[in-house]
């Protein structure tokens, strides 16, 4: 028994530092490193290093930076961006480090799963930061960004205190995300694909429309209808139809058949 509350405990330790890092590294850290330094969190040797004073300084010194920079709407979006290329490597770092004096394959399969976990949840924060910039008030960013640092703290005491709970949690988060980053995705999409309307960059939009008005010219064939329909789906699940202009060129394809075999 106590073999198995050891390894549920490691793997809760594992997966709490990895989901953490994808939504704040440095708040990640220094929860472990002043835990560990204290005396709260019993640390694998592997991951002693987080207890050092200078380490704790330069996540302290992180930590004050992306507090601020993470509430200012636009900042928050570039600030994820950059650390695309740090949270998700020392995320992987942290967690293959936590599963301690083992075999290098686990801790590599740790790294790995590791990592992919740190991936996800920045990808969801990332996202999510993304679309809460299309509001022009700044409340929902100052809402958005202190609720990740509570999550944070509040994820990795449950993590580190009642594993089998924070488990139970994390699963259930990782089936929201398997439905909510396409939504979030697909939502990206349209905000580029407006951006490059403004600049006038994008055609993508007009010219899908007119090649399903071109499409219609066709459709006394039934087979006609049906690709026009598809190639219109293709492109709404692409990002490349809004649900508005999705909405349009179907009624509009459906419409001139309609017409046509009337006629």
């Amino acid at each position: 028994m106590d073999e198995y509350q050891q390894l549920i405990s490691v793997i809760s330790l594992t997966m709490g530092v990895a989901w953490a890092s994808g939504l704040n590294l440095y708040a990640a850290i220094l929860v472990l490193g002043l835990g560990g330094s204290v005396g709260g969190i019993d640390l694998p040797e592997s991951l002693a290093v987080v207890q050092d004073p200078a380490v704790i300084l330069a996540a302290g010194l992180m930590y004050a930076v992306e507090f601020f920079a993470d509430k200012i709407p636009g900042v928050d979006t570039g600030w994820d961006a950059l650390h695309t290329f740090i949270r998700i490597p020392a995320g992987a770092l942290l967690a293959a480090n936590t599963v301690g004096d083992v075999s290098p394959a686990l801790q590599l399969a740790a790294g790995i799963v590791g990592g992919s976990v740190t991936s996800v949840t920045h990808a969801a924060k990332a996202s999510t930061r993304m679309l809460i910039n299309t509001s022009p008030e700044p409340v929902s960013n100052w809402l958005a960004s202190i609720s990740e640092d509570v999550a944070v703290f509040g994820g990795l005491w449950v993590a580190l205190n009642h594993p089998v709970l924070f488990l139970i949690g994390f699963i259930a988060f990782l089936l929201l995300l398997i439905w909510l980053l396409p939504k979030l995705w697909r939502g990206i999409a349209r905000i580029f694909r407006k951006i490059g309307q403004w600049l006038g960059l994008s055609k993508e939009t007009n010219a899908a429309l007119a090649g399903a008005g071109e499409a219609t010219s066709e459709l006394a064939k039934p087979s006609s209808l049906v690709d026009a329909l598809q190639g219109l789906d293709s492109l709404h699940q692409s990002g490349a139809l809004s649900d508005a202009e999705y909405a349009t060129a179907k009624a509009s394809v459906i419409a001139e058949h309609t017409s046509a075999g009337a006629r």
